[in-house]
């Protein structure tokens, strides 16, 4: 106690003094406001720095539009894709307008190229296959670089517009080569040895529903089943011709027997839940 109190004896005899002296001497004063300012100072702008940059234009490089500024039948099918894939709508509003864009310049419907897209990527823009198909329409990067080339180069492949873009023409080339659309899935999907019966199944499914919503009509129930001829036997040494050929063409094999059965069932959007998994065929 004896020492507590003297040692606030000499803390307030200190003070004062300090402060007297401060009175005494304005020069003194001042000098030590300005340090104590520029102390203050110092550690404000230390903590600038460790706070993250402010980017006001960050929103205009975003790939996302507000859904009530489409056209009506393009709002509901984003609505629709929205619900059943758990993405947002923001995002699907671009995807969906650009679908409908490109769509009169590769003559394909819109509702069919959102529905490869649908099955490729579940609308993951970041999606890659085992085999390297990567981005929204799962496009092989290496394969078409000349196609990525006008949007920048290989990167532009993550970019969903440049991706949406490109796996359009590769749609198209393939439909062209093949003479139908269901051919042009079967080469799309690089179905070399097998009929792609379980891919083109799946995107037509998907197609007729995204068709529906789009119209107006109900959910169909019941779906047209394509059984294409298997693919005729064919030396080792042209398979893998014939392999190498697919390649410049797909993404990646076409996809399993229950995937195709789930994409089958009706699947009306008031009760689309989230899948378990993804339905990648690669």
């Amino acid at each position: 106690m004896h020492m507590t109190r003297r040692s606030a004896a000499l803390l307030g005899l200190a003070t004062a003094a300090t402060a007297l002296a401060l009175t005494a001497h304005p020069d003194l004063r001042q000098q030590g406001e300005q340090t104590l300012l520029g102390w203050l100072q110092q550690r404000q702008e230390a903590s600038a720095e460790e706070t993250i940059a402010a980017e006001p234009m960050a929103a205009d490089r975003a790939t996302a539009a507000l859904p009530h500024t489409l056209p009506t039948q393009q709002a509901k099918v984003a609505q629709w894709l929205s619900r059943k894939y758990r993405v947002a709508q923001e995002p699907l509003s671009v995807l969906v307008a650009e679908a409908y864009e490109i769509s009169h310049i590769v003559k394909i419907d819109p509702t069919l190229i959102l529905a490869v897209m649908a099955i490729e990527s579940r609308f993951n823009p970041f999606a890659q296959s085992p085999v390297g198909a990567q981005g929204l329409m799962q496009v092989m990067t290496r394969v078409h670089t000349d196609k990525y080339r006008a949007f920048g180069g290989q990167l532009a492949a993550f970019d969903p517009v440049a991706n949406l873009r490109v796996g359009a023409r590769v749609l198209q080339e393939c439909i062209q080569r093949a003479g139908s659309v269901e051919g042009g899935l079967r080469l799309y999907v690089g179905a070399v040895t097998t009929s792609g019966a379980d891919y083109i199944n799946k995107v037509m499914a998907e197609h007729l529903r995204i068709q529906s919503v789009a119209q107006g009509k109900p959910m169909p129930t019941r779906f047209p089943v394509y059984r294409p001829e298997p693919a005729p036997a064919v030396p080792p040494a042209a398979m893998d011709e014939a392999a190498t050929q697919q390649e410049a063409l797909t993404p990646f094999p076409p996809a399993e027997a229950a995937a195709q059965q789930e994409a089958l069932a009706p699947f009306p959007p008031a009760e689309a839940p989230a899948p378990a998994a993804s339905p990648l065929q690669s």
